[in-house]
């Protein structure tokens, strides 16, 4: 008889939530890039593998990082201190998950701060089901340009463009 004992697999967690991921990359000193993921788990069997939602970085993650680092110092997450070249993983809620994944997506072709900041303002003030809409729409549409825009027509005020 032996006396090597058998090791167990690590349970996955049972939820009846979407798991999500934030993944931090430092680019260089002073460029960052941050993506959301979407994992596999029980609540979404149709998902076999990791998918990315939206990321950013350049200017445009610059333009509204001191918005992020407050969301994601809510979620408890520091993406601060990190060495060029590497990668960390943190796990994000839901409603953080699709705010960050619409607001990446949202944002990554625009150029006018103003509308940039617009934009930003509205989807932090979106509530689950509608950043969980508008994300669903820009993911699983034809023609899913065509859906960021027209939620940047609704969030941006013509007055003061």
């Amino acid at each position: 008889m032996s006396n090597a004992r058998k090791r167990k697999k690590p349970e996955e967690k049972k939820t009846s939530a979407p798991i999500y991921e934030l993944r931090a990359t430092r680019r260089s000193s002073s460029e960052q890039e941050l993506e959301v993921w979407q994992l596999p788990s029980s609540a979404t069997p149709q998902l076999k593998h990791q998918k990315r939602i939206a990321g950013l970085h350049g200017r445009n993650l610059a333009l509204v990082e001191h918005r992020l680092l407050r969301q994601l110092s809510a979620e408890k997450i520091d993406i601060s201190g990190m060495k060029v070249g590497a990668t960390k993983h943190f796990d994000l809620g839901e409603l953080s998950a699709l705010r960050l994944g619409l607001l990446f997506r949202v944002l990554a072709p625009m150029r006018s701060r103003i509308n940039m900041r617009q934009c930003s303002e509205g989807i932090e003030a979106m509530g689950k089901e509608e950043a969980a809409y508008w994300l669903g729409m820009a993911m699983h549409r034809k023609y899913p340009r065509r859906v960021l825009m027209a939620l940047r027509f609704l969030l941006i005020d013509p007055r003061q463009s």
